[in-house]
């Protein structure tokens, strides 16, 4: 039986820091859309940067989630955390120059200066062992790739 373990809001958020990548889920026009962005955990918030576009509009004042998730070769088992709250735009003076003094870059280089805050309302996550076909696929997945190193 593959049991699903409800992670404490505190194993939540070790995961969420250790993650590189998380998604952004939010609304524009009416409809889903999902943004794939790095981040950082920053006093109990997500934290990205954005430029002026699709991104800022749609966070900024509004409620969104961001999800990460991952694997863990060791337990074989996988993991999902979801955050959910309302996104606003860094704007005191204080509070942009503590966000700058995060390692928080842009993957690429367009410019990206509007830093936007998850202050969330809720956090969940939750782990679950890798069972059957799948677990023999990821292991041979992973066998295959380690031997490419």
């Amino acid at each position: 039986m593959n049991v699903v373990v409800e992670l404490s809001a505190a194993e939540s958020w070790a995961l969420l820091r250790q993650a590189v990548v998380g998604r952004l889920a939010l609304t524009v026009d009416g409809r889903p859309e999902i943004f794939p962005v790095n981040h950082m955990v920053d006093r109990g918030t997500v934290v990205f940067r954005t430029a002026v576009g699709t991104k800022l509009e749609g966070t900024v004042g509004h409620w969104v989630a961001f999800e990460v998730d991952g694997y863990d070769r060791a337990t074989v088992s996988a993991w999902s955390v979801v955050v959910k709250g309302t996104a606003r735009e860094v704007q005191s003076m204080y509070d942009v120059l503590d966000a700058f003094e995060l390692p928080l870059f842009p993957w690429h280089s367009a410019p990206k200066p509007h830093f936007i805050r998850i202050e969330p309302d809720s956090i969940s996550g939750r782990r679950f062992e890798v069972t059957g076909s799948t677990r023999s696929a990821l292991q041979t997945g992973l066998a295959h790739h380690a031997s490419d190193d």
